[in-house]
């Protein structure tokens, strides 16, 4: 299990950069840590590796206090692998001699099968003997997390694992790489800020805002209460509607609600809009609307003309 509890931590002479953070992992477990540039993401993911010095608070793992670079001789915990934004690869060797640095080269079947592996996994197979010099940004990350598990570790941190890497390679990549972590058994903890990528393959996720934390806990769980605007920004496109106008209660206070809750009623609804804007998404139209001095968004199938409709409010949470 890795615990970690992080009362404060601020670089010499700034401010405070992380406060109250803490959160408990098991073996196995993926958290994602989500939040806007700059909250403290990247520093958590370096604390917990050793690379900065934590004295207000601790990060144990398996009971033992991890101590950080005062007590070690070389920064960095043995059973853990940090792949950072700064990759660290050596770009005059080819892409399999990389990954095959930290093997023990006691036997070269048996590391030649895990650089394929993993080469298979991060699909690099075809440039397994190409110098990682001549590589795009993307595949260089690509390389260097291929080399962080060459040796599995108990723990892998990721900060920002997918940020080189195009849209249509991601998609595949990441289900390919967490599904093989996974099956590993690796603990996972990646700083995003990509909260597609966070919904769909973390077990846990922790919300950053200026160094606090705004929400933690299981990954549907902070979804389904993003009760914030800043919450509710990383997962799409919402509207704050009054309780009494979606049907909830007749009290005065307000609810955030996505954009796919919201859809045409046949019936009149108290949620009387006026259609402002429609926008092309694909498999669906996002629709802009005013009601009052609000503007409400709602999916629909087609696009809609400047007209009024009625809305009504589907809670999916409820089951």
């Amino acid at each position: 299990m890795l615990n970690a509890t992080i009362s404060s931590f601020s670089y010499p002479d700034s401010k405070t950069v992380l406060k109250e953070v803490s959160f408990k992992l098991e073996k196995g477990e993926h958290l994602a840590i989500l939040g806007e540039s700059g909250c403290g993401k990247s520093t958590l993911l370096h604390l917990l590796y050793g690379l900065l010095q934590l004295e207000e608070g601790e990060i144990i793992w398996n009971g033992k206090p991890l101590l950080g670079p005062a007590s070690n001789l070389v920064p960095g915990e043995s059973f853990m692998k940090l792949v950072a934004q700064e990759f660290n690869i050596m770009p005059f060797t080819s892409v399999a001699e990389n990954v095959a640095e930290y093997l023990n080269r006691v036997n070269p079947e048996k590391d030649n099968q895990r650089v394929n592996e993993l080469l298979d996994a991060l699909e690099l197979k075809d440039f397994r003997n190409t110098k990682v010099k001549l590589l795009s940004g993307g595949q260089k990350q690509r390389v260097a997390l291929a080399k962080a598990l060459a040796k599995t570790p108990d723990v892998l941190l990721l900060d920002e694992p997918f940020s080189n890497i195009d849209t249509f390679k991601k998609r595949n990549l990441r289900r390919k790489l967490f599904k093989y972590l996974k099956e590993s058994n690796c603990t996972i903890i990646t700083a995003t800020h990509d909260a597609e990528e966070a919904l769909q393959f973390s077990d846990k996720l922790l919300v950053l805002k200026e160094g606090g934390v705004k929400a933690y806990g299981k990954t549907k769980d902070v979804y389904k209460n993003s009760n914030t605007p800043y919450l509710a920004g990383f997962f799409g496109d919402f509207s704050v509607l009054p309780n009494a106008v979606i049907g909830i209660s007749n009290s005065l206070e307000t609810k955030i609600v996505f954009a796919h809750q919201l859809v045409i009623s046949n019936e009149k609804t108290p949620l009387k809009v006026i259609i402002k804007n429609s926008y092309f998404k694909g498999a669906n139209y996002l629709i802009e609307a005013s009601y009052k001095d609000s503007i409400v968004y709602f999916n629909s199938p087609s696009i809609l003309k400047k007209e009024t409709v009625y809305l009504r409010y589907i809670n999916d949470y409820e089951s």
